[in-house]
């Protein structure tokens, strides 16, 4: 069956796709930062965007290695989407929207706009709350009454652990599980951050049905958006530059200070997906490196002072290396103590005094 979508920003119309791999950019600045697209009818660049169409559209879904990712796939009727087709079905079930950006998709003829289909806007349900963090089936009077826009907040939220987004009084939160340790590591961790001048989201200790969780307040808008450095990635291939090199052009303070956190609190999950730009949605440029977030796996680098590989490098190093690079360049930024009282025992309280001890001496 022949189709043509849009891919849309907002209410604007950035670029369009048929089934046949002919697109046409009507707008190449406010493209995704992980989509490429050539106007091309040679076979060979047609089939190549419709792979990145359906890639990009893949990643707008949650992966099958997230916990209880088959129960909301179940909830919401679709397959186990193991190729990008497949799963750019699911995302376009619910026209590919997120709550990280504000792009999505439509059918070109379709008269729709962005606040019909929003999820800023929309209240999201509490029933797949249940599914998403807790791996409960729906009743089938909620699954007859869930629409694709209720679940489409978690479904397309990436991560391994439980986790799901409500809303309250407007503010949508997302609820994070994982198990007791991670909880409290997480928790740990951000009230460590908060003692560094870094942009951070906040963590605070809650509950869901009994189950103790973390949660966090959305920062992202129809204002801001963010890109994850794995989006960025293929943008630079596709633009003749390094991640690094925008990097250091947008925010070197902000990348140095993740680094060094991550050392102290000893962070092993600063993956590609864990970090990023925040974008401003008037000109789809970055602003700065979006707010640190993700301190679930801290605490888990600490069997040697060297702490793990720092994962967001461009020259190999440890995580010791990377944080000792960040306070000669940037300075410690230490703004309050952190406090003995804080940590469960000794010994982990002893662990972390000992890497702030080696990051406070090379900073002065």
């Amino acid at each position: 069956m022949k189709w043509q979508y849009a891919i849309m920003h907002l209410d604007d119309m950035v670029a369009t796709i048929d089934s046949e791999g002919l697109c046409q950019i009507l707008l190449p600045d406010f493209l995704p930062y992980n989509l490429y697209f050539e106007e091309n009818t040679d076979i060979s660049v047609r089939i190549e965007n419709l792979n990145n169409f359906y890639y990009w559209c893949s990643t707008r879904v949650l992966t099958l290695d997230r916990t209880f990712a088959k129960e909301i796939l179940n909830a919401i009727r679709a397959g186990q989407g193991r190729t990008d087709r497949e799963r750019a079905r699911i995302s376009l079930s619910y026209r590919c929207v997120t709550l990280t950006d504000v792009f999505w998709v439509k059918r070109t003829d379709e008269m729709i706009s962005f606040s019909q289909i929003s999820l800023y806007d929309h209240s999201l349900s509490d029933a797949f709350v249940d599914v998403s963090l807790l791996g409960k089936a729906l009743t089938v009077q909620n699954m007859e009454l869930l629409r694709p826009l209720d679940s489409a907040g978690d479904v397309s939220t990436s991560g391994s652990v439980p986790k799901a987004w409500i809303r309250r009084s407007g503010v949508f939160y997302l609820l994070k599980d994982g198990g007791q340790r991670d909880v409290e590591a997480e928790l740990l961790a951000s009230r460590i951050a908060r003692c560094f001048a870094v942009k951070q989201v906040l963590y605070e200790p809650d509950t869901y049905q009994g189950t103790p969780v973390t949660r966090s307040q959305l920062f992202t808008s129809t204002q801001e958006s963010i890109a994850s450095m794995d989006q960025v990635d293929i943008y630079a291939a596709n633009h003749d530059t390094t991640r690094q090199i925008l990097v250091d052009s947008c925010d070197p303070y902000g990348y140095h200070m993740m680094n060094l956190v991550d050392y102290l609190v000893g962070n092993t999950d600063r993956h590609w997906g864990n970090w990023g730009f925040l974008i401003d949605n008037r000109t789809n440029q970055p602003l700065q490196l979006h707010p640190l977030m993700d301190f679930n796996k801290s605490f888990l680098s600490y069997g040697s002072v060297e702490g793990a590989i720092c994962l967001t490098t461009e020259k190999p190093m440890n995580q010791k290396e990377a944080a000792l690079w960040a306070v000669r360049t940037v300075g410690l930024n230490q703004t309050d103590e952190v406090r003995r009282e804080w940590f469960p025992d000794d010994s982990l309280f002893d662990l972390f005094s000992q890497r702030l001890s080696i990051v406070r001496a090379a900073a002065k």
